[in-house]
């Protein structure tokens, strides 16, 4: 069995990573932005994302919300979330996506920047996406100890917090970062924006092993990076949640001009990806 068998510290993500460790791999994150190409399009995708072509891809799908001022998205997110916003998706499109996610039998999340849950009402949020069946939310600008309102809420409807830790972080500030983390904590591997790189950092393992060092009772995932099935098995072998974005989105290329070859690619990486993290651990 794992280690991580504290369920108030698990909720709801960290229970799925446990069961996948528990299987002898770590989890495996797909992001994908809602409404991209269209609302309805980006359904489509986070059920492929689950499902791959043999019934089984990502574990965990992060639903991103669009936002004006993308701090940590690469260009290739950039690019589609910016595409989204023109087409008129909004932040309860989200919630669609959570329902398309849990009904393909996956752990769905958001991640999504703070402004947008603050003008969506923050209360109103975590009940919103605990009503859809969301597990938890991703907040990579917002910092875990100037966020009172977030707590409550999160508590109230029982939803994970996931915040980011770096390689610039002090150990201090991993320490405080993980405290107030419910499910896992998100480490980022490089710094920088997102985006799918011909190698991984080689700050991966390091940032794993210190934030194992302060809290050996919480998952650590690694994204930023990630794009191959032999990426995902590297990441793995040391990381509890193999998280990939980019490289997801990229398979869109089409932008909704060929569907159906563009969910062919995505579902072929997703096998890939599914791979890699099931001979992580051999």
């Amino acid at each position: 069995m794992t280690q991580f068998t504290d369920p108030k510290r698990l909720g709801k993500s960290g229970a799925t990573v446990a069961r996948c460790l528990d299987d002898g791999r770590p989890a495996l994150v797909a992001y994908y932005p809602v409404g991209y190409p269209t609302v309805a399009d980006s359904l489509s995708v986070v059920k492929a994302l689950v499902e791959g072509t043999q019934g089984r891809g990502a574990d965990i799908v992060e639903i991103g919300i669009p936002y004006s001022d993308p701090l940590m998205d690469g260009l290739v997110i950039q690019h589609a979330t910016t595409k989204a916003r023109a087409r008129g998706v909004r932040t309860r499109d989200a919630f669609l996506a959570v329902e398309a996610v849990a009904s393909a039998g996956a752990t769905p999340m958001v991640m999504t920047y703070w402004n947008l849950i603050e003008a969506y009402g923050v209360d109103a949020f975590a009940r919103d996406l605990a009503s859809a069946g969301g597990a938890g939310v991703i907040t990579p600008d917002l910092p875990p100890d100037d966020c009172p309102e977030w707590f409550e809420a999160s508590d109230a409807h029982q939803v994970d917090r996931i915040f980011l830790i770096a390689p610039s972080s002090t150990d201090e500030r991993i320490a405080l970062t993980m405290e107030a983390c419910r499910g896992w904590v998100y480490a980022s591997s490089v710094m920088g924006v997102t985006g799918a790189r011909s190698q991984t950092s080689d700050a991966a393992p390091v940032i794993v092993q210190r934030a194992r060092a302060v809290d050996p009772s919480l998952p650590v995932g690694i994204g930023l990076g990630v794009s191959t099935g032999e990426q995902a098995a590297e990441i793995g072998s040391f990381a509890d949640l193999v998280i990939v974005g980019s490289a997801l989105v990229r398979c869109m290329e089409s932008d909704g001009l060929d569907m159906h070859g563009d969910l062919l690619k995505l579902r072929a990486l997703a096998d890939d990806l599914a791979d890699g993290v099931e001979r992580a651990r051999l």
